[in-house]
């Protein structure tokens, strides 16, 4: 008998671990997970050829229309109860002060940005019980000829904070466009602290639209140790930085630590309950197998779609070391906007330096100072077009 033969017959038997090893991969990473995954944009099956433009189209056409429901309903709300409550009157000491800023947008001025996330937040305050979950205030650091109209139509119904004609006098030497982002963030830092003297602080953007449950797992994660000692918790992550195949190293643990439990789960299913007749058992090296099986899965899933999960509790958001990147929904704790506030003072922000690189890096080389995120996010990020940026013709999600 030929040579090869005989290795056919020795080694791809059916009875042979190796051989059920190799056929599982093949079917879960070539067959199942393709044809389940290949619309997930954030998964590495996704077919960007054939999905991309077309979702990107969607998601601007439901942004558009979700921005014109909210420039009707507020313009409508001066005249008809649309609103629950008028939210104007701003209570000194607050538990948790939210600061919306906000600028004119050159471009994209049809989403209204700010109505939206305005009217999600009318909507989600009264969900606390007798108190509302926090005062708002809305900072609009427009400095230019033209107002921003957006805030105009708010003032009727939130307390709107804007420079003096004589800070706005002092504030306009020239400068790049993230230097002057960050100027605009240390005044609305420091402004609220002035106006209310919060216990804690959550700082938005105008395009951080905030999800059903925010109030509910800030509050959560106020009432956590850590947070006594934090100099900011961020409340957002991109989703296409979200993957494990990350130089952040508590993401390398939670991903073994998942291919560990997955394995050992599966292999002790295996003893109660195997219909396919793997020979499968709980060793060393079967365990190996399967764990990296379980993390190659998850991997190429998608770590985003894992972490939604952890939605059905606040207890289950998980808290990590800060990430670098981005700064649309930042929580902070105590008297901490001021430290920030003054750490930001301190540095000039130019491209590749700006303000969310500086907090980042404050954090990790002052003594005494950490800094944490929290996952999944807690706002989406609904801004296309930003109000400091370039912007292409036609955003893309990627």
């Amino acid at each position: 008998m030929p040579r090869w033969k005989t290795f056919l017959i020795q080694y791809l038997q059916w009875s042979n671990t190796a051989t059920q090893a190799l056929v599982l991969a093949v079917i879960t990473f070539c067959v199942v997970l393709p044809l389940c995954c290949h619309p997930l944009i954030y998964s590495y099956y996704f077919i960007k050829s054939m999905y991309l433009n077309s979702m990107s189209e969607e998601v601007l056409r439901e942004s558009l229309n979700h921005g014109q429901d909210a420039l009707h309903f507020w313009q409508s709300a001066s005249t008809a109860s649309a609103v629950p409550s008028r939210f104007s009157d701003v209570a000194q000491r607050p538990d948790l002060l939210v600061t919306v800023v906000t600028a004119r947008r050159n471009e994209g001025r049809d989403f209204h940005y700010l109505l939206q996330v305005m009217r999600q937040l009318s909507g989600i305050l009264g969900g606390c019980g007798e108190r509302r979950c926090a005062e708002v205030l809305v900072c609009d650091v427009e400095s230019g000829s033209q107002e921003n109209q957006d805030a105009k139509l708010l003032e009727a119904h939130f307390r709107v904070i804007r420079r003096s004609p004589r800070e706005q006098q002092m504030n306009r030497e020239p400068v790049n466009v993230f230097e002057k982002e960050k100027r605009d963030y240390v005044f609305c830092l420091r402004k609220g602290w002035e106006l209310v003297k919060p216990k804690n602080v959550v700082v938005l953007e105008d395009d951080a639209l905030p999800k059903q449950d925010f109030f509910t797992v800030v509050k959560d994660l106020l009432s956590r140790r850590f947070s006594l000692q934090t100099l900011y918790i961020k409340l957002y992550h991109p989703e296409r930085l979200q993957r494990y195949w990350n130089p952040e190293p508590y993401r390398i643990l939670e991903w073994v630590g998942l291919g560990l439990v997955g394995a050992t789960a599966l292999l002790l299913t295996f003893t109660y309950w195997n219909p396919c007749s793997f020979s499968f058992t709980l060793s060393a090296s079967h365990l190996l197998f399967f764990t990296v099986y379980f993390m190659a899965a998850s991997e190429l899933l998608g770590r985003h779609y894992l972490l939604e999960v952890r939605r059905l509790s606040p207890q289950l958001y998980a808290v990590s070391p800060a990430t670098e990147c981005c700064t649309p929904a930042m929580l902070f704790p105590g008297n901490s906007s001021l430290r920030v506030a003054e750490y930001l003072d301190g540095s000039f922000c130019f491209k590749g330096h700006a303000k969310d690189t500086v907090l980042y890096r404050m954090a990790r080389t002052i003594p005494g100072e950490s800094s944490h995120s929290v996952e999944p996010n807690l706002i989406t990020h609904i801004g296309a077009y930003s109000s400091v940026r370039a912007n292409p013709p036609r955003p893309k999600l990627l």
